[in-house]
């Protein structure tokens, strides 16, 4: 009896062991960096509590095919070494869901052009759900590099065509909307062009979109569902709750990004210019893609961009910067909640990154010197330095949790004399790929 029961404990622990996660959710917060996040804390809470805590906290490198790699010594005491040849988001997000190294530029494919395997794919040949959220662009580097093949990263119309009318991604939500400006408000006829109508796949496909934007069911063939379109607030956030279509096309009243684009002083400190209230939050469109998702008894993927962090930081806004930060954190706290409500941490892994750092954030040290963002107090703008317009190869937060988290710690066995253990971003998308193997 006791080696019966030795031999079911022993085939019980291998199959828990051996077991996938049902749910992955990779968060990322484009152009975040250390000191981003540090900033961030110190605004909303004086520093008294930390964003992600409840997480396993690592760091990530970043670096593209063509980049210099990260050297700890060399970051440290060369102000300059981060600076030189940073990856940009189209092959970083390539990276992250492919886990494979490309040029700068290139979006789903290798150096060589050469289509490479998202982790959504993974997720649909497991029969899962699969979503991609953004506060930016829908078509923008990062969800088009979980998303899409192609050579030019600016090649919006077809990335967006990809995106729409040729992947069964079940959730695609994010700014963009070609009848907006900015600031949300209605552009007139003599106003708009064709451009504009690049990111939703062209004109001719939105107008198509806003005439049929009902669910059906799939057409004999298996072809994926029709899209139900939905573009005000207030549909992003009825969403969130109760029966939902089988698949959902978002995008938001505004033009480039939900809220940092805005009209204003944008060089003004955290929401000292009023929000656009007829935009939905990330929060919102987070909330609203998990209730359509969370219907697959097989689970899902979602990658879930706070886009505008790094565009606040090209432009060198403090401000719109911490903004965009709260914004990521509180959609995260939707997913966290989502998780211990209607999944559970045994079966659902959490995943809270960057693709790289935006602007060289420090305090305000001398010229090409190194010092932390200073703490000025709960509510205040902290003590911040952008030291360029540009990405960096500084190392990235990375904080995981949930089912086989502990498969991606085991990867962060380099070691950073600031940051702590780090890996790569490869690395880190090589592991999910082996989960959904």
């Amino acid at each position: 009896m006791r080696k019966l029961l030795c031999v079911g404990l022993l085939v019980l622990l291998c199959g828990a062991a051996g077991a996938a996660p049902k749910n992955i959710i990779v968060m990322i917060a484009d152009g975040w960096g250390f000191e981003q996040k540090a900033a961030a804390e110190f605004y909303d809470n004086g520093g008294e509590s930390k964003f992600f805590d409840w997480m396993t906290p690592l760091a990530m490198s970043t670096y593209s095919a063509t980049g210099t790699g990260y050297d700890p010594a060399l970051a440290w005491s060369d102000f300059a070494y981060v600076k030189n040849r940073p990856t940009d988001s189209a092959a970083s997000a390539t990276a992250l869901s492919t886990g494979v190294r490309t040029k700068n530029g290139m979006i789903g494919v290798d150096p060589d052009g050469k289509p490479l395997r998202h982790i959504y794919q993974a997720a649909e040949d497991k029969g899962k759900s699969t979503g991609l959220v953004t506060s930016v662009l829908l078509a923008h580097a990062t969800p088009a590099g979980f998303s899409a093949h192609d050579s030019k990263r600016g090649n919006y119309e077809a990335i967006s065509q990809q995106m729409i009318t040729e992947t069964p991604i079940d959730v695609i939500m994010g700014a963009g909307h070609p009848e907006y400006d900015g600031s949300g408000k209605k552009l007139t006829p003599d106003k708009t062009n064709d451009k504009q109508y690049q990111v939703v796949g062209g004109k001719t496909i939105w107008d198509g979109l806003k005439k049929s934007s009902v669910g059906a069911d799939a057409d004999a063939d298996g072809s994926p569902d029709p899209w139900a379109l939905i573009e005000t607030r207030d549909q992003f956030q009825a969403l969130g709750a109760g029966d939902t279509p089988k698949r959902v096309l978002g995008v938001a009243e505004v033009d480039t990004t939900l809220q940092q684009e805005r009209g204003g002083d944008k060089k003004a400190g955290p929401f000292q210019e009023p929000l656009t209230e007829t935009v939905p939050t990330l929060a919102e469109m987070v909330r609203g893609a998990l209730n359509v998702l969370d219907n697959d008894p097989d689970g899902l993927f979602l990658m879930v961009e706070g886009g505008a962090v790094d565009w606040a930081g090209h432009d060198s806004q403090s401000g719109r910067n911490i903004e965009e930060q709260l914004a990521f954190r509180d959609a995260v706290a939707v997913v966290k909640e989502w998780v211990e409500k209607n999944s559970s941490w045994d079966d659902t892994l959490l995943v809270v990154t960057a693709d790289h750092e935006t602007g060289y954030l420090t305090g305000p040290a001398n010229e090409a010197e190194w010092a932390p963002v200073e703490n000025k107090g709960k509510g205040q703008l902290p003590g911040m330095k952008w030291n360029s317009g540009e990405h960096t190869n500084s190392l990235v937060p990375l904080f995981v949790k949930g089912a086989d988290s502990e498969a991606i710690v085991a990867k962060a066995v380099s070691e950073d004399p600031k940051r702590g253990k780090y890996l790569h971003s490869t690395e880190l998308s090589q592991t999910l790929h082996q989960l959904w193997k």
